[in-house]
């Protein structure tokens, strides 16, 4: 090992500490760069840090991240989740379990339109907790159910992460987005079916719906239904179809989910200025975060590999006398780790790129494992021990004890693995829908 590959380890280890003392991520990243670069190659790492900066804000993909960011809160403020929801609960209302299929339905179809979690979990937990309690449905069950379905907007396509990755994979945000839809209509399935059966073989946990709960009419379900899944399956195909199809780019689709989300608002006449500046704020202040995390990543990450350290990380790791698959499964267990302490966009803009030539390496598809990052780090939001899902539950439905919601959250994690292993060991989950759509 070279002094200034020596340099980078420290510089690594360095940025660890950082975090888990709880400096700001982007910040460290910055002043870290700035200091080790200097030290390894003097001052040419201003040049560096301006050209990388430069580059980075020129990538045109990533101008969708605040437009999708701004169509999932308007789109919460008009309150097409909760018509969804109710038109399910109407038409299920005398199945076993129906509140659990209601959650789980709109959560999924809901994805489709929004790219955050944190808005679906919170929205989803003032709807339906409520009614699961008035129809004493099983508390663990039912937390599990709301944020498993609502940690799927991090998944599914037009998903914020998905955006962010694929410049940082150099690779297509469509195929990135085909390749996901299968998987997450998976993972859906799969917590349908785990609900459904559970309530099957115990009433107890989900029983029918009680009288007053349900419908009056079916004119009632039928204007319920419309008034939820047309306008936003019109949204939906603005922003995810437009790209799937080739009719847009991602950057022109979202700005036409983003138009389209906000005369739809307006048109439910929920659009007023608090509205508005409520959603702005919200948009300018995740966006602000993911892109200033991008710059700064990016700059750590050059210093990182002109030190050399990259290289020789790759070269140490392959050298490991394991077949490929295993290293694959290490490295995904390691990003299942950082998980935990730190949100998506650190995992992605800092971490992906040191792992990225290892993959490279191994010659594995790079749609099928950037999908393999999405769906582990979508596990990553429901394990303890920090489950932010599990917080956004708990301050929308206090009832429902911290125990409760960790328990019922584990279940559906398991779930969540299995799906992960579908995808790591046939990857025609992931690529089958891009092969179809855009060829081998």
């Amino acid at each position: 090992m070279t002094g200034s590959e020596l340099l980078g380890i420290v510089l690594l280890f360095s940025l660890i500490a950082g975090i888990f003392v709880g400096f700001p991520i982007a910040f460290t990243l910055m002043i870290l760069a700035l200091v080790f670069g200097y030290i390894g190659f003097g001052g040419i790492v201003f040049d560096l840090m301006v050209f990388q900066s430069l580059g980075m804000m020129k990538e045109e993909t990533l101008a969708a991240v605040p437009l999708f960011i701004f169509m999932g809160h308007i789109l919460e403020q008009a309150g097409l989740m909760e018509r969804l929801f109710k038109s399910f609960q109407f038409i299920l209302a005398p199945v076993r379990g129906s509140l659990y299929l209601g959650v789980l339905l709109t959560a999924t179809i809901f994805a489709t339109a929004t790219g955050i979690i944190g808005a679906s979990v919170t929205v989803m937990g003032l709807m339906a907790a409520p009614v699961m309690i008035r129809a004493g449905y099983d508390p663990k069950l039912s937390a599990g159910s709301i944020a498993a379905g609502g940690t799927l907007g991090i998944l599914i396509p037009p998903s914020v992460m998905l955006v962010v990755m694929g410049p940082v994979l150099g690779v297509s945000v469509i195929h990135l987005f085909a390749a996901a839809i299968v998987p997450g209509v998976l993972l859906s399935g799969l917590y349908i079916g785990y609900a459904m059966l559970r309530s099957f073989l115990n009433p107890q946990l989900g029983p029918p719906l009680p009288l007053e709960e349900r419908a009056t009419s079916y004119t009632q379900i039928i204007v319920e239904f419309i008034s939820g899944i047309v306008p936003l399956g019109a949204i939906i195909f603005a922003a995810l179809g437009s790209i799937i199809f080739g009719l847009a780019t991602p950057t022109e689709a979202a700005a036409m989910g983003a138009f389209g989300a906000t005369l739809l608002t307006a048109a439910y006449r929920r659009l007023t200025f608090p509205v508005l500046r409520d959603a702005s704020y919200k948009t300018i202040q995740t966006s602000s975060m993911v892109l200033f995390l991008a710059v700064a990543s990016n700059v750590y990450g050059s210093v990182f590999t002109r030190l050399g350290t990259g290289t020789w990380l790759a070269s140490t790791i392959l050298a490991i006398p394991v077949p490929p698959l295993a290293l694959l499964a290490l490295l995904m267990i390691v990003i299942f780790l950082l998980g935990w302490p730190l949100e998506w966009p650190a995992i992605i803009l800092i971490f992906l790129p040191i792992f990225l030539p290892v993959v490279q390496a191994l010659k594995f598809d790079l749609v099928w494992f950037g999908t393999l990052v999405a769906v582990n780090l979508q596990t990553a939001f429901l394990s303890p021990p920090v489950a932010m899902a599990a917080y956004y539950l708990k301050s929308v439905a206090p009832q429902w004890e911290l125990r409760d919601i960790y328990r019922g959250m584990f279940d559906f994690m398991i779930l969540q693995v299995i799906g992960l292993a579908l995808v790591f060991f046939v990857p025609d989950v992931a690529l089958w829908l891009p092969r179809v759509l855009f060829g081998p």
